[in-house]
């Protein structure tokens, strides 16, 4: 049976937001004021295609998907006070996503107002409004099957008759509370909210109405509360106010909006949201003040370098990255994983490393899978010969490269097939002792690897009275050209997983690019479009990945 630990009476409530709701956002409202925040609506078939993540670099916990977009973050601020909104058109579907993200929210809500055509055709959202059957399986389903409260977003349908039927319906599944929009799911801002059909809705049910719709009127705090009281109802969920100047939720009343914005740049690096989502969150806030030159110069803005200059906080965002890439080492340190196998007479057959490439760290020309043809032309070798594999669902790429007798593979499933390839070329480089071209200083994680895989040897020639050269030279350089690639398992498990806001995803660019997440909607950029590899995300995907 559901809970009731979070209560919807006499609150002040941020409302879901595509792109907008995001963390950075939700934690900004909760420091201003809100005493509920809920996240974007994340369709259930989203959430279930996700892998959780506690991410020990920023302090968050992750819901990345298979394309390395961060679906979900949150954190331990906003613990007891987020709601999980969610998108369902299936009870089962609904109540297995639920169950997923349930340990980590404080209650989920159900989208049964959302006008939009990509929702209505997937029967969510406003879809619902006229499928009561289909609203009671699902709440009910919830209610029963979670250990925290559920609720529900709706929109008015035509006939107050037929919407007080609808709530009382939703009352009876056992929800804690109704949110209710003013308006009909045809309407949109520009069309006056019914606030006094809200008020019929709240004096004939016994539960908490959360009354939304309102942001045309409530432009300050005290407005708040003459909204409240047309609407007959304790608590408010505010939308475009809260999207353009957070600071709606201060009673002390509204703090000018450079000063807003400024203070958002900061939460949103401090949790190296992807650059995308920042753009959009502040160019959203500022929708009426394009004229200045904080404006102008973040519609120009590229990067959240860009972006951290036009609000005076580069050195504030170095000293992050510097502290990110701190924790990642001594991570990555700790749990660099090298996989290999041998033949019964001590050859090495088969090596695994958790390397990856990444353009930026290349000069233009050069790359390692060139270095390594070139090492094998010079040595006059058979050239190494790739077998890539696509992976079913998410068409990410594994490449084994065979060189002589010995394979060689990436812990890395990738997005392209060429960064595949390269990956294994690297690990042969790693393993062959040859300078793949990389630029000095670049690459740090990779250069940890050699560093262990140096170790590796030398403990091996210290218990086993091997020579250096021989480990260095393991290859047997007789080439199979034959060899099944399915004789070595691939682990389907293993990725990097980037860590930035919206999708997408969304993130995480740079350090911390994704969540596209978006590019974000909690999310960043993938690493075929050369994002670093050297980010929180990559480094804690890597700890927590079985390599081999």
């Amino acid at each position: 049976m559901a809970g009731s630990v979070l209560e919807y009476s006499k609150k002040l409530i941020l409302a879901p937001m595509v792109r907008i709701s995001t963390l950075p956002t939700r934690l900004l409202a909760l420091r201003y004021g809100a005493d509920i925040v809920y996240c974007e609506e994340v369709i259930d078939f989203k959430i279930l295609a996700t892998t959780r993540y506690e991410n020990s670099i920023l302090g968050t916990v992750d819901y990345i998907a298979t394309d390395e977009t961060v679906v979900f973050r949150t954190c331990q601020e906003e613990k007891g006070k987020v709601v999980f909104q969610l998108g369902t058109s299936n009870a089962q579907r609904a109540l297995k996503a639920a169950k997923k993200v349930e340990n980590d929210v404080s209650a989920i809500d159900i989208n049964m107002g959302c006008p939009k055509e990509f929702s209505i055709k997937g029967g969510m959202g406003a879809a619902l409004l006229t499928q009561p059957d289909k609203v009671k399986e699902i709440l009910t389903t919830l209610v029963e099957g979670l250990s925290i409260p559920v609720t529900c977003k709706i929109r008015l349908l035509p006939k107050l008759e037929d919407t007080l039927a609808l709530v009382k319906m939703i009352e009876s599944t056992g929800v804690a509370a109704i949110a209710v929009h003013g308006r009909l799911k045809e309407e949109r801002p520009r069309h006056p909210n019914r606030n006094h059909i809200i008020k019929i809705i709240a004096e004939n049910v016994n539960i908490p109405v959360i009354a939304n719709g309102g942001s045309k009127e409530m432009r300050t705090y005290d407005a708040i509360a003459t909204f409240l009281q047309e609407t007959g109802c304790t608590s408010a969920m505010i939308a475009r106010q809260a999207e353009w100047n957070p600071t709606i939720f201060r009673k002390e009343g509204k703090l000018p909006l450079l000063d807003v914005c400024k203070e958002y740049v900061r939460v949103a690096l401090q949790y190296n949201n992807v650059y995308t989502n920042i753009k959009y969150c502040v160019l959203n806030m500022m929708h009426e003040d394009m004229d200045l030159e904080e404006g102008q110069k973040m519609l120009a803005s590229m990067s959240q370098e860009d972006i951290s200059d036009i609000w005076g906080l580069r050195q504030y965002f170095e000293d992050l990255k510097a502290c990110w890439k701190k924790k990642e080492m001594e991570l990555f340190d700790k749990k660099i994983e090298i996989t290999t196998k041998k033949t019964e007479n001590g050859d090495m057959e088969f090596v695994e490393m958790p390397v990856r490439y990444l353009k930026k760290d290349y000069p233009v020309g050069i790359s390692a899978k060139q270095r390594l043809f070139e090492w094998a032309r010079r040595n006059k070798i058979l050239r190494p010969d790739y077998n890539t594999v696509e992976r079913e669902g998410d068409r990410y790429f594994m490449s084994v490269m065979t060189l002589g007798e010995t394979k060689y593979k990436s812990a890395f499933w990738e997005k392209s097939k060429s960064i595949a390839e390269q990956n294994a070329a690297i690990v042969a480089s790693i393993v062959l002792g040859i300078d793949d071209g990389r630029k000095p200083g670049s690459a740090e994680m990779t250069d940890a690897v050699a560093v262990r895989w140096r170790q590796l040897c030398q403990e091996e020639n210290a218990s086993d009275n091997i020579s250096q050269t021989s480990c260095e030279s393991s290859i047997n350089l007789k080439h199979k050209e034959n060899e099944n690639i399915t004789e070595y398992k691939f682990d389907e498990t293993t990725r990097k997983h980037k860590i930035s806001e919206t999708d997408i995803t969304e993130d995480l660019n740079g350090i911390a690019s994704k969540r596209k997440c978006d590019k974000f909607t909690e999310g960043g950029e993938q690493n075929s479009n050369d994002n670093n590899m050297d980010s929180p995300s990559a480094a804690s995907s890597i700890n927590k990945s079985g390599l081999g």
